[in-house]
């Protein structure tokens, strides 16, 4: 630990570190150091102390990402104070980077505002949701970073860059999804849209007609994904579509979200998955029932009261992008090698899509995407089912969410990513030192 008298320490800034891990329970380490800072000054500063010290330091968000991309034995940067709304200028609105997901509604709502598109879950905050590619679902629609327009950096030497079409713009494509390995986000400037409602439609459907029209879907719809229920020929599909904020709205009742979100998808759910996990041949039936008493629904509210869910249930986590139109066939696949391998699998399989885009590491740069996500509850161990689905993607050549499990290195993913080389180069030019690396960068883009 640092000497007592270090301006941090009386500053409160930093502290003795401990046990870390992720929502997940797939990762944990034991930083040496935690560092909260409460402004970019302190940022800064922890950045030169790590520095000083021959540590490394990482920022950490809420911790939602299967991997250990946030996990450090040297210094842990908890930048959660440093969140909020700090400036606003039309649809442009500049975050702390701490900020949470789930604190945008309220912070945009005064100013009219909305995320372009969200994911299911609004936990992270928004530095590491985009650093890792956290998407939504819309063939027109990309990532979350795909909405920033600028970020501010503290990088290995201390600078604070700022990057935007104005400023250092040829270095926007890499920092707006720079995996945590560029430096330090402080803010991001997200390009936001009118707020607007999202009229939604839940309901089970035969899984080859989903199957076969799957291009039509994703093509006539602004959000479409469907969940695959293993051990049955049914999918839960959710289709939205994107109306005026003064639009007629018919939004879940309180008991009625409470019911299906809290007592049905989390404390029944739970309680059929540890059935589940004591009593294996219980899973496909289990399965049917959930198929019956989920989805079926219609309502219509402001957007993020429908893209996003409350989930309480621990989980692991595999995603894989893909070229759109292998997504069917890959199901199929997947489908077929679990009758196959005889396992029962309890969680479903989600499907989605995503617009191409021309940042360098992100999966769905240069293509039209389909994601396809595997679970396995947190108390099962999910490598086996992972390893061998993992195996079908990449017959795809498909890219792995940078936030969820995967086996993949820097030598087998240079092929697939077109800018990796540059991404690599910036890299080298920013942190040379490798001064916020960890195990997991090393292993996804070299030492």
């Amino acid at each position: 630990m640092t000497d007592i008298r270090s301006p941090l320490v009386r500053a409160g800034v930093l502290e003795p570190g401990g046990r870390w891990r992720n929502w997940g329970r797939s990762e944990s380490s034991h930083p040496r150091v935690i560092a909260r800072a409460h402004d970019v000054e302190e940022v800064v500063e922890t950045v030169a102390f790590a520095r000083d010290e021959g540590l490394t330091v990482k920022p950490i968000g809420a911790g939602h990402s299967f991997t250990a991309i946030g996990a450090t034995d040297g210094v842990q940067l908890d930048i959660s104070a440093i969140d909020g709304v700090l400036s606003v200028d039309g649809n442009l609105v500049t975050l702390g980077a701490g900020t949470n997901l789930y604190q945008l509604p309220a912070l945009l709502e005064p100013h009219g505002l909305a995320l372009t598109n969200m994911g299911d879950i609004d936990r992270q905050t928004i530095a590491g949701a985009t650093s890792t590619g956290t998407h939504g679902t819309g063939a027109a629609f990309g990532g979350l970073a795909t909405q920033l327009r600028g970020v501010t950096l503290v990088t290995a030497d201390g600078e604070v860059l700022k990057v935007s079409a104005d400023e250092n713009s040829e270095l926007l494509p890499a920092a707006v999804l720079g995996l945590g390995a560029l430096g330090v986000l402080v803010d991001v400037t997200v390009e936001c849209v009118p707020a607007f409602v999202l009229s939604a439609v839940e309901k089970p459907e035969p899984i080859e007609t989903v199957l076969e029209e799957w291009a039509d879907r994703i093509a006539a719809h602004d959000h479409f994904e469907f969940y695959v229920w293993p051990h049955t020929d049914t999918v839960l599909t959710k289709t939205n579509t994107r109306l005026p904020i003064d639009a007629e709205r018919n939004p879940l009742g309180a008991f009625q979200r409470w019911f299906d979100d809290d007592f049905m998808a989390n404390g029944v759910y739970r309680a059929t998955l540890n059935l589940g996990r004591a009593i294996p041949p219980v899973i496909p039936p289990l399965n049917r029932l959930s198929v019956k008493l989920t989805g079926d629904r219609r309502f219509a509210d402001v957007s993020p009261k429908v893209f996003t869910t409350h989930r309480t249930v621990r989980f692991r986590e595999m995603e894989y992008a893909l070229p759109v139109e292998h997504i069917p066939e890959a199901i199929r696949r997947i489908r077929a090698l679990i009758d196959e391998k005889g396992w029962r699998i309890s969680f479903p399989i989600e499907v989605r899509a995503s617009a191409p885009d021309d940042l360098w590491m992100s999966t769905a740069t240069g293509r039209a995407t389909g994601y396809i996500a595997v679970h396995r509850y947190f108390r099962e161990d999910p490598i086996e089912y992972f390893s061998a689905i993992e195996a079908i993607f990449r017959e795809y050549d498909g890219r792995p969410h940078w936030g969820k499990m995967h086996t993949r290195s820097a030598e087998n993913l240079v092929t697939t990513y077109p800018r990796f080389g540059d991404f690599v180069a910036l890299r080298d030019r920013l942190d040379p030192e490798r001064l916020f690396t960890n195990p997991y960068l090393d292993r996804v883009l070299g030492a």
